[in-house]
């Protein structure tokens, strides 16, 4: 007779362990040992690899897309109806932790060993998943993987992205040899769910051991370059000057001032994570700057007014500082909702645990935001310490914490896989 699945907490950790040392990175600043496994580098290609021989390990069928999505297949009793879907992505922005994305992506592969161990071949097949590049920070569009294989993106426009040395999208999946043959184009699966790190502090804050998550945020990415004039930093007069910089810094503080007028809603973020000046020479008027604008809301009419309210202001900038401002979206999602009888599913499985829980949106961007338009979806939550930070080498959830997502997430898989 077969046993009844458990996680192994310990097996699930360990797993995040070894996957978190490659790309690892010594951190002045913390003393800690980050990871910087920027999507379709050396670091990411050796990544890939060990997660596709622990799929192989556990006898999934691996397949890999145009987009270099990859895919670990377990099959069913009844082998031909839709599979249900679990995972998330491995890459990282250059400054990561070890969870973000991981836990997803090794916490289905804990509930497929869970299985094995127990003998257990569920109704439908099963996938685990990890999808390619769902940070954006090389190519500056995040969620790529996803987004193309539910036909957002289109697949040429993917190959064609390049990051900030020119290098495409396509070449460098080549160059990594995960330029898949596999159509990208997903076939919609029965459902979708993925385990996350909630990269946030009101789990932690609250005490609550497991985040249901209803939806995801607004997302709205820009580019903006303003060209202005250099000239030498001590012979020309402040009046005549054309400076990009200082043409930036006024942007920079309008979005603050936005996100914190309440005019867009309580819970607006505005960000502008890079600023590059040129010729960038401290004795140089800077002629040239190219910075992001990173917008985020839960309510898409607010994301809609912030969006024509700052492009209204670099015009306003741009006649003001005598200088040139042009912009182009370089990532853009409206709000998303997950499957309502799911939340419900997560919140009944936590509870039969003993865990504490909470509805909550998420205010980062998943790969389970782009498979709601393909298929129910679904998201867990786990608490993240040091007041849930992340992208960074500080974030952390435990043992614990970790095993509680991931048990979740394997009895609500147990339900919906048995459905026919």
């Amino acid at each position: 007779m077969n046993r009844t699945p458990s996680i192994s907490s310990q097996r699930l950790y360990e797993s995040i362990e070894a996957l978190g040392r490659i790309g690892s990175y010594l951190d002045e600043a913390s003393g800690l040992h980050g990871v910087n496994r920027l999507a379709l580098t050396a670091a990411d290609a050796e990544g890939r690899r060990h997660v596709v021989a622990k799929m192989q390990s556990l006898g999934l069928s691996v397949s890999i897309d145009r987009i270099g999505n990859v895919f670990g297949r377990r099959k069913g009793r009844e082998d031909a109806l839709a599979p249900v879907m679990m995972g998330s992505h491995i890459d990282s922005v250059p400054t990561a932790g070890k969870f973000d994305g991981c836990l997803g992506v090794l916490g289905a592969l804990e509930v497929i060993h869970a299985l094995e161990d127990a003998q257990y071949v569920t109704r439908r097949p099963l996938v685990a998943a990890f999808f390619t590049d769902e940070e954006g920070s090389r190519f500056g569009s995040d969620m790529l993987g996803s987004s193309v294989a539910t036909a957002r993106i289109p697949l040429q426009t993917a190959y064609g992205l390049r990051d900030r040395v020119g290098l495409t999208v396509k070449d460098e999946l080549q160059k990594i040899g995960f330029l898949g043959e596999v159509d990208e184009l997903l076939a919609p699966p029965f459902a979708y769910l993925e385990c996350h790190i909630e990269q946030g502090p009101v789990l932690r804050s609250e005490n609550i051991d497991i985040g249901v998550v209803t939806g995801v945020q607004s997302i709205s990415w820009q580019e903006v370059t303003i060209q202005g004039r250099s000239a030498h930093a001590g012979t020309t007069p402040m009046e005549l000057r054309a400076d990009a910089s200082c043409a930036a810094a006024r942007i920079n503080l309008r979005l603050r001032e936005m996100a914190r007028s309440g005019h867009y809603g309580p819970q607006m973020r505005a960000t502008m994570g890079a600023m590059v000046p040129v010729p960038g020479l401290v004795n140089i008027v800077p002629g040239r700057m190219t910075v992001t604008v990173d917008l985020r809301n839960p309510d898409d009419d607010h994301m809609r007014r912030a969006e024509a309210d700052i492009i209204a202001f670099y015009d306003q900038v741009a006649a003001e500082e005598g200088v040139q401002i042009r912009w182009r979206q370089t990532a853009r999602t409206s709000c998303v909702q997950f499957d309502s009888a799911f939340q419900d599913r997560i919140e009944a499985a936590a509870q039969r645990r003993g865990l504490s829980t909470r509805r909550i949106v998420s205010g980062a961007g998943h790969d389970a935001q782009e498979m709601a338009h393909l298929t129910r979806a679904a998201m867990v939550f786990v608490p993240g310490e040091f007041n849930g930070i992340s992208h960074n080498p500080r974030e952390l959830s435990t043992p614990t914490q970790c095993a509680n997502g991931v048990s979740v997430l394997l009895d609500v898989l147990l339900q919906i896989a048995e459905e026919a």
